[in-house]
């Protein structure tokens, strides 16, 4: 029977104070995982592949779009072809948990798969050689078939009970991250308010008493107050009742609203309200 070295932690007092140290244990070695090695073993072979179809596709493609356009513009878009169908793949393994979340990628997979292609068969068209294009379309084909096949055997089967039980707490965790942006928001328009209600409400300088309209009060007789008023009720009130004189205006406001109300407060919302 095999074995392997291990440490095991046992105590050990010295001068009264006691400590737990390693020491080697020899311990029976378990067998070995066959199946984990098979299982490394067809991811390598996978990820080789993958890198084959991405270097044939893109030198395929590249040349295809180089009859048109620039060397590096041709090459960096025809890599775009391969990345497509990788990434969406890769969403694909993310939601495999979520059989409705996993098929818009898994379709949108397999169609950037056919476009790519479709380009590998034309440029092998165009070239001459149409077995060429077909069998080097097939190479994309194979690296996504086989990639789709270890992901797979890699995805743990669930019953609908278990699927349905797990959508239902990524649903809470999507709600509960989806409300805060939403606080934050309610945050940022509860502190806007507040800050417009105190711009309103706040003096702005000494008003100037200098400067008394010399017009007969009685010509232009003060609107009635209608219960509590803000300066700028008092202020919109005065101006539709035809009193335009800012002296006036401002008497009016300290009157029916603020008896300490500035004059720039008023004069702002003379000139707002013009």
């Amino acid at each position: 029977m095999k074995t392997r070295t291990t440490e095991h932690l046992v105590p050990h007092t010295v001068d009264g104070k006691t400590r737990m140290i390693p020491i080697p244990v020899e311990a029976p070695a378990p067998p070995r995982d066959w199946d984990h090695l098979v299982l490394r073993g067809v991811t390598v072979i996978a990820a080789v592949v993958l890198a084959a179809s991405v270097v044939w596709s893109t030198a395929s493609i590249g040349d295809l779009l180089n009859r048109a356009v620039i060397e590096p513009a041709a090459y960096g878009a025809a890599i775009v072809f391969d990345l497509a169908w990788i990434a969406c793949m890769a969403v694909e393994w993310l939601a495999r948990y979520d059989d409705d979340r996993a098929a818009l990628p898994r379709k949108a997979g397999n169609l950037a798969l056919v476009v790519a292609m479709l380009a590998i068969g034309a440029h092998g068209k165009i070239a001459g050689y149409w077995e060429i294009g077909i069998v080097g379309a097939l190479v994309s084909a194979l690296a996504k078939g086989l990639w789709t096949v270890v992901l797979r055997h890699q995805t743990p089967p669930l019953d609908a009970r278990t699927r349905a039980w797990i959508q239902g707490e990524l649903a809470d965790a999507g709600a509960s991250l989806a409300l805060i942006p939403v606080r934050r928001q309610l945050q940022r328009a509860e502190a806007q308010v507040q800050a417009e209600r105190a711009a309103i409400a706040s003096p702005d300088a000494d008003p100037d008493q200098s400067g008394q309209s010399t017009d007969d009060p009685a010509a232009d007789p003060e609107p009635p107050a209608a219960g509590p008023m803000t300066i700028k009720d008092a202020v919109r009130t005065a101006l539709d009742s035809g009193i335009r004189e800012p002296d006036r205006v401002l008497a009016y406001v300290r009157k029916v609203a603020d008896a300490n109300a500035k004059a720039d407060t008023v004069n702002r919302y003379i000139r707002l309200a013009s």
